[in-house]
């Protein structure tokens, strides 16, 4: 399948030679899903956290949203996240609804629903620091037990001409996660007994591995996994460890790497377990590991320290100062806050999901030819 990804780039770089028709008609067709429906963390998440009383991981107030039309909305950005970005590429209208607002039922659900909760990870304990966060577990019976229910309604009252017990499959399954049960929980100081990094790593991908069939038994097929970034290389760790000198803590990469090694292989052994399903692995690592090393080469002035004002008295602190400073030129800079991406970096990483032809960005194929499946 991969030689016939490569075939297809070549052939599409071919005929933006030949003819201008010819790449219309081959490489902008629009893609044919229904909707989204996305689970994760904060890398993914449009506003859920805004309605959970005790969670310390929200992003509804300035700077954040600086750049985004609807202001301060609970994305951790100054403009869109991946997702928003994705979304507009595969034609969506408008953006995707968070799950837990409580406007989110109906018709309003057509098109796909957000679940993700900034601080959450793969494992129940991990985002205990940030308070209360929905688990990926969490997320998924809220899939399965509130949305699921009320759209098969939906459409059933609509009388969708495409309504049967596969509609599921004209969905794309968004899933980005797992950094956090490094950064919140894995390497947390202070812990006295822990795993080794391989089994930790084993044991996050397993239940993964388990969290992704619950969905697939209800009827997902299309899946797209987005790998952690490189957590290393994000500003809260360059400032606060003594060790890293302003430079990336490899042994925190490392770790991503080796999770990010299984969740590629995913792509491939999963279609053995879940018959009939499709999966694409993003490799956001990749993607923004170069845009930390050479920022020049890719329209970045800087790789490596936060745009907005972090909070003094907290060095630790991942979050932007509430109605702190910001940077003048966003668009620059490769991180908005002590770990979150800027616009420019979400749009850069959600457009190569999409339609890049090389399979170090986006495997066994893009987001696009998952689509038209």
């Amino acid at each position: 399948m991969a030689k016939n990804i490569v075939l297809s780039c070549k052939l599409a770089s071919s005929l933006v030679v030949l003819s201008l028709f010819l790449l219309t008609a081959f490489s902008c067709s629009k893609a044919e899903v229904k909707g989204m429906f996305v689970f994760g963390s904060s890398l993914v998440d449009n506003g859920n956290n805004n309605f959970l009383k005790n969670s310390t991981a929200k992003a509804n107030y300035s700077p954040y949203g600086i750049d985004f039309p609807l202001g301060p909305s609970g994305r951790f950005s100054n403009g869109r996240n991946t997702i928003d970005v994705l979304g507009e590429l595969l034609h969506l209208p408008g953006f995707l609804p968070p799950f837990a607002d409580p406007r989110t039922q109906g018709a309003e659900i057509l098109h796909g629903v957000n679940f993700a909760s900034g601080g959450s990870g793969i494992l129940d304990e991990t985002g205990s620091l940030a308070g209360e966060v929905l688990s990926l577990n969490q997320q998924i019976w809220n899939f399965e037990n509130k949305t699921l229910p009320d759209l098969k309604a939906q459409l059933r009252g609509r009388g969708d001409d495409g309504f049967s017990d596969g509609f599921l499959s004209e969905y794309l399954f968004v899933i980005g996660t797992g950094g956090n049960d490094y950064l919140l929980n894995y390497f947390v100081p202070g812990q006295t007994q822990k795993p080794s990094l391989l089994q930790f790593t084993q044991l996050l991908v397993s239940q993964l591995t388990r969290q992704l069939k619950k969905l697939y038994d209800v009827g997902a097929r299309k899946f797209v996994l987005f790998s952690i970034q490189p957590i290393g290389c994000i500003p809260v760790v360059r400032a606060n460890l003594p060790v890293s000198n302003g430079s990336c803590i490899e042994q925190l990469n490392e770790a991503a790497l080796l999770f990010n090694d299984d969740l590629k292989a995913l792509a491939t052994n999963l279609k053995l377990l879940l018959p009939g399903s499709n999966l694409v692995f993003v490799n956001s690592y990749h993607i923004m590991r170069a845009f930390i090393d050479e920022p020049l080469s890719y329209g970045f002035s800087d790789g490596s320290t936060a745009c907005c004002e972090l909070p003094s008295q907290a060095p630790e602190a991942i979050l932007c100062k509430r109605g702190g400073m910001v940077c003048s030129n966003r668009t620059a800079h490769v991180f908005f806050d002590g770990l979150h991406p800027t616009d420019a970096v979400n749009f850069k990483i959600a457009q190569k999901a999409y339609n890049s032809c090389l399979l170090e960005d986006a495997y066994p194929s893009n987001v696009k030819q998952l689509a038209q499946l």
